[in-house]
């Protein structure tokens, strides 16, 4: 497996800024998930991503990279092992994937992602 970035999300103070700001910058189509506080980035061709407000008020604004893993608790774990600080445990997104959010040795923060393999992804 050759580990690529497959998702790219933006926690940001505010969300309708940042859709405003992306939308009229680049020809990005926002998509508002129902149910859920997060916004669907898609980029036609290449890595997509998502938008969400920040849980934490006193966070910066910050872009995410997210890498695939075969198994990510696997890979949550060897992190561990190399020196990585775990901000969030191995997390399930049900029937989507699951995926983990890391600190490496020198402070620079990752997320780990495993799809489910049985996902399908809705059709618009």
């Amino acid at each position: 497996m050759s580990n690529p970035f497959v998702h790219v999300e933006l926690m940001t103070s505010d969300l309708a800024k940042a859709k405003a700001f992306y939308s009229g910058l680049f020809d990005w189509k926002l998509e508002d998930l129902p149910g859920m506080d997060y916004t669907m980035i898609n980029v036609g061709e290449g890595t997509g991503g998502g938008m969400m407000k920040t849980v934490d008020p006193a966070a910066p604004s910050a872009w995410m990279a997210y890498v695939a893993v075969q198994d990510a608790a696997v890979a949550t774990e060897k992190a561990r092992s190399l020196g990585a600080k775990i901000c969030k445990e191995v997390t399930e997104i049900p029937g989507v994937g699951w995926f983990s959010v890391i600190s490496d040795p020198t402070g620079a923060t990752l997320a780990l992602w495993q799809m489910n393999p049985a996902y399908q992804k809705p059709v618009a």
